[in-house]
């Protein structure tokens, strides 16, 4: 099975076998707080064919109002009108081609509260293209740390777990990349028709060749 399927609909398959990690430059890649406004981060936004992406209504920018460290996080705001859509934030990542990796990625998301109600949805991914679509972030549930060799890495895992912050992350045991170049995305996707605001802060992308 192609495991680009397995990241969209969480089929069991075997796990991949984990080769050691070498030396080099191996270690942080990419860390982010926000403390310095948006910078290279870019917005994205898509919803179902049923609705213009005009008519759905979002936004994504740098806040005051609540923070992990520092002073600032991103704010993720979008309507639950149409009980579908997703919006998110991408930043590049360069890695040397050629190349397979080992990677985690961390992201804290805030919630206002703890709910028994699913309201949205944490998506995050990490890949060589960057994300165009809802159906281009794993399914519910589905984590790359699970699944060995991967085309892409990510998670999509349900928000208002408790009230505050609460830590997101997932591992991506890469192909051999012949790019310089990943795209990182985080940001909420839309489950039930209620309006929500979440914060995400403290970023962190760790890369070792394998």
């Amino acid at each position: 099975m192609y495991r680009r399927e397995v990241l969209r609909t969480g089929a069991a398959v075997g796990l991949a076998g984990v080769a050691g990690c070498v030396g080099g430059s191996d270690g942080a890649a990419f860390s982010e707080g926000f403390e310095d406004g948006l910078g290279d981060w870019e917005r994205e936004a898509a919803i179902g064919p049923e609705v213009d992406l005009e008519d759905f209504e979002w936004e994504i920018d740098v806040s005051e109002t609540e923070a992990v460290e520092g002073d600032r996080s991103l704010r993720v705001w979008n309507e639950g009108d149409y009980d579908d859509g997703v919006s998110w934030a991408t930043h590049p990542i360069a890695v040397e081609p050629g190349r397979a990796y080992e990677i985690e990625a961390t992201a804290q998301f805030w919630s206002e509260s703890e709910s028994f109600n699913t309201i949205r949805h944490a998506v995050m991914r990490l890949g060589p293209e960057t994300a165009a679509t809802e159906e281009d972030f794993p399914q519910l549930g589905v984590n790359s740390s699970d699944f060995g060799e991967t085309p892409y890495g990510g998670l999509r895992e349900p928000l208002w777990l408790s009230d505050g912050w609460h830590e997101y992350s997932f591992e991506w045991t890469t192909p051999e990349l012949s790019t310089d170049t990943l795209h990182f995305a985080v940001g909420t996707a839309v489950i039930w028709e209620a309006d929500a605001t979440h914060y995400v802060d403290d970023l962190s992308v760790t890369i070792e060749r394998r």
